[in-house]
């Protein structure tokens, strides 16, 4: 039997106050505390780190903690949705803006500003800017190749943004500088998608074949098993991301390592409220793998965790 222990308010570094947390046996505070632990044990192992999110929170300052991970290589694998290319590259150029949940999404509508929960997105922020950018970029990259597999696709993307004055601040130019791949299941599932498909209208022998994609993950998953290298994972949200993530991890029988932050509940059976593990059960999850579950928003979370772990480090 372990005894509660009080968290001290004179805790001033992060990584304390995590490890109080723990102490104080209270509830998402210990889980959250474990986390840190399990992602502490990623970066010692020899293991193969995947790092999946949605492209929601890229659209807020958490995108700094996501662009700061990549920047200081401490995941080897990115998976995500086409989004997160959309909100990182949209905002080297614009900006988005402060707004709360309960505006008059009509009257925003008429003034031609998206909301994306507290967040306030104009079109010349997001639509219109990428398309005035990225043409000129696909129509550069196309001259170069005709095929592409969506990971080279933005390594290439990545490799334009070296004359950008923010360029520092974006994930996807971290990702191109670390030669980290990014694998994106649903590309035409955003702004980036709808922009190469407007291309095609025209360059109909231009192909991004997601097939390049899939092999490049086979090879990762399978030279992890053939050199009994182990992988581990921070997923951050459910959707294809999370999916995509366990899916190629269950043919080398499960991740070793897993955190998994959520805000969505289990009893409606989605893939996104189903907790780790629920992954167990289809080898998408060692048996004895080291996993946490941590339910919050990864907007709180997230900076907690990396912050704690950065101090251990």
């Amino acid at each position: 039997m372990k005894p509660i222990r009080d968290l001290d308010i004179r805790d001033k570094r992060i990584n304390e106050l995590v490890k109080g947390m723990y102490e104080s046996g209270g509830f998402t505070a210990k889980n959250l505390a474990q986390g840190v632990d399990i992602l502490e044990r990623m970066q010692k192992e020899d293991c193969i780190r995947f790092l999946s999110f949605p492209a929601n929170i890229v659209a807020t300052g958490t995108r700094g903690i996501l662009k700061g991970v990549i920047k200081e290589k401490l995941f080897d694998v990115v998976i995500t949705t086409c989004g997160t290319l959309d909100h990182d590259i949209a905002r080297l150029w614009k900006d988005y803006y402060h707004g709360d949940f309960f505006m008059d999404d009509k009257k925003l509508h008429k003034k031609g500003i998206n909301r994306l929960g507290n967040i306030l997105i104009p079109n010349e922020s997001y639509g219109m800017i990428l398309e005035e950018k990225l043409q000129p970029m696909i129509n550069e990259i196309y001259r170069e190749t005709k095929e592409i597999s969506v990971y080279e696709l933005i390594w290439k993307i990545g490799r334009k943004l070296e004359n950008e004055e923010k360029k520092e601040e974006s994930i996807v130019y971290w990702c191109y500088k670390n030669q980290i791949p990014v694998f994106i299941p649903g590309i035409f599932d955003g702004a980036v998608g709808s922009q190469l498909w407007l291309f095609w209208q025209n360059h109909k022998d231009f192909k991004v074949d997601l097939f390049l994609d899939e092999q490049k993950l086979s090879d990762i998953i399978f030279e992890s098993k053939r050199e009994s290298k182990k992988t581990s994972a921070l997923i951050i949200g459910g959707g294809i991301s999370k999916h995509h993530t366990i899916w190629w991890n269950q043919f080398r029988e499960g991740l070793d390592y897993a955190v998994y932050i959520t805000t969505a509940t289990e009893f409606d059976g989605s893939l996104s409220g189903a907790r780790l593990r629920e992954a167990i059960s289809w080898g998408k999850v060692k048996e004895e793998a080291k996993y946490v579950t941590v339910e919050g928003d990864a907007t709180i979370i997230l900076p907690l965790m990396i912050s704690a772990l950065l101090e251990r480090r």
